[in-house]
């Protein structure tokens, strides 16, 4: 309306904010005053509303004050934070008047710095100096400067870090003071300021010149045998004095040793594992060790594993042994005498089936001991089949063929072949097949009853495979021979011819026994029994040589009695 074009003609600012910088932790007032105007007058931080007339509800650091009526809407910050770094407006919203914009610049001092290591700082005699002091979080950054003597100390280097909120920045700064320029009780001075303190912040550090202990760490007897008695002495000198001795063996406290003496038997670990000292004053420690030069005998420390590897790949073992003095290495094969190595490793190339087997890593410590180990080489490959060729059975009886079969990996199959048969397993007619398991091999048992003279002409096959190939054995069945009868009866003959001879040089006793005595020994060896046992198919023979037999046996049962009884023939 008209009347609204008039009051904005005459709204006219009297006062608006101005550029202003001040130091976080401090109060500001940004002033704004529009005289004849009575409208609403909102206040813009960063393109942004605080609130609507004089409520400003939402920012409990921030208050409009002055007189309303006479158009003062100042904005009065308590305690300027960080956040309040940001361009402010005054604006009459009927009037569509906005005041020039203001920039609120926030100065944040810098923590106070600090020098690391302080407040005393120890240097041992003839080191140079290195101090490190930071100020942190300051806008803008910290200017440090070194102070000594009340002299400014120049050569230092400096670096600036911009914090996450983009604002903040934190100075670190190191000074390098070489040995000569450095005197004990002589205090440093770092100074951190910036716009928000120009004076500055300053903290100090004293030097103090001294020396972590000195230590000798002496072990006797040494060179000495595994179980013996050996006395470490730990003699030190410190400034300020020593407060403290720590024994440890292989990095391992020891708890129960306090003092400047440990006495201790040794064994081989104190070869290996070092046996220190550690000496500590007000300053620090200093730590010594020494190792003990204990003579011990071989002890393994890789141990080596037992190997399986396919036919024609290398097979290769390691065997580690520690010793002292040096020790002597040597690999051989379990039963042969030919050494294969000296070193740890033992390489054997293009592995054999032959190969395979034990083989021992020894290991001697001269005039101390000795030490050795087993490994197991398992060569992959083909079944390998040994076997008698000829194998005996009796006819008629129940007769057996072996197959004995190396194979590693074990064999997936065996089969038994002759003529138009395969058997693998089980029984078919009169044959049976039997695989037995042993931890030398397998063996297959072809097992046939009642032998009959083909079988003596019957070729066998035994095959055995595998995942690497097969190997087959050709055996054949060979009757077996039994004693003839002529030559059982030669022995029987001769075995009582030489009983007459033996009832000769004793008939006297024989003749003088009573008649009663003599008719028990004549009939005693009218049982004599001899009974003939030939598996021959001639049975008219074999009833002959039987009659004959007994014939034989009843002459010499009374030549026997003719004998004691003085008969004649």
């Amino acid at each position: 309306s008209a009347r609204d074009e008039v009051k904005r003609a005459e709204a006219m600012f009297s006062q608006q904010p101005q550029d202003l910088v001040v130091v976080a932790g401090q109060p500001v007032t940004l002033p704004c005053t529009i005289p004849s105007y009575h409208g609403v007058v909102l206040w813009i931080k960063d393109g942004l509303a605080l609130g609507v007339g004089r409520d400003l509800s939402g920012y409990p650091r921030y208050t409009v004050i002055g007189d309303h009526s006479s158009g003062e809407h100042h904005l009065r910050i308590q305690r300027v934070e960080l956040m309040d770094d940001a361009v402010f407006e005054c604006q009459a919203v009927q009037a569509a008047m906005r005041s020039r914009p203001a920039r609120l610049t926030v100065l944040v001092p810098p923590e106070d710095p600090v020098i690391s290591g302080g407040p005393v700082v120890s240097l041992r005699a003839g080191d140079p100096l290195n101090l490190t002091c930071h100020a942190d979080n300051a806008k803008p950054a910290a200017s440090i400067i070194w102070i000594r003597n009340g002299e400014v100390l120049n050569g230092a280097m400096y670096a600036k870090t911009l914090l996450r909120d983009g604002r903040r920045e934190s100075t670190i700064s190191m000074l390098y003071l070489s040995p000569s320029i450095i005197e004990t009780g002589q205090q440093i001075i770092c100074r951190a300021s910036n716009k928000a303190v120009p004076n500055g912040k300053e903290t100090s550090v004293t030097i103090d010149i001294q020396h972590l202990p000195l230590v000798n760490l002496s072990v006797d007897p040494q060179p000495v045998l595994e179980g013996n008695l050996v006395k470490f002495h730990c003699s030190a000198k410190a400034n300020p004095p020593v407060t403290l001795y720590r024994w440890a063996k292989g990095g391992n406290i020891i708890n129960e040793v306090s003092g400047d003496t440990y006495e201790v038997i040794v064994d081989h670990s104190f070869f290996t594992d070092p046996v220190s000292c550690e000496v500590t004053n007000a300053l620090g420690s200093t730590n010594i060790s020494r190792n003990v030069d204990v003579y011990f005998g071989p002890r393994m420390a890789a141990e080596p594993q037992s190997l399986q590897v396919d036919l024609g790949s290398d097979a290769v073992f390691n065997c580690a042994w520690t010793g002292n003095p040096s020790l002597t290495i040597v690999w051989m094969k379990r039963g042969s005498g030919v050494v294969l190595s000296n070193e740890n490793l033992l390489t054997l190339k293009s592995v054999r089936q032959e190969d395979a087997g034990k083989y021992v890593c020894r290991a001697v410590v001269p005039r101390v001991g000795a030490g050795e180990k087993e490994v197991s080489l398992t060569v992959n490959g083909p079944p390998t089949i040994s076997s008698t060729q000829t194998q005996q059975a009796l006819h008629g009886e129940k007769g057996q063929i072996k197959c004995f079969i190396r194979s590693t990996p074990p064999p997936d199959r065996i089969a038994w072949s002759w003529k138009e048969t395969v058997l693998e397993s089980g029984t078919s007619g009169r044959y049976t097949v039997e695989t037995v398991n042993t931890d030398d091999g397998v063996i297959s048992t072809l097992t046939m009853s009642n032998i009959v003279p083909a079988d003596f002409q019957t070729i066998y096959n035994c095959t055995a495979w595998n995942s690497f190939g097969s190997d087959t054995e050709i055996i054949r069945l060979k009757e077996q021979e039994s004693l003839p009868v002529a030559v059982i009866i030669g022995i029987a003959v001769g075995a009582f011819v030489a009983f007459i001879v033996l009832m000769g040089t004793i008939g006297a006793f024989c003749c003088t026994r009573s008649q009663r005595n003599l008719k028990g020994v004549v009939s005693a060896k009218n049982d004599i029994r001899v009974e003939i046992v030939h598996k021959d198919h001639n049975a008219a023979r074999e009833n002959e040589e039987h009659t004959s037999m007994k014939q034989l046996m009843v002459s010499i049962s009374t030549y026997c009695s003719c004998f004691c009884m003085s008969c004649p023939y």
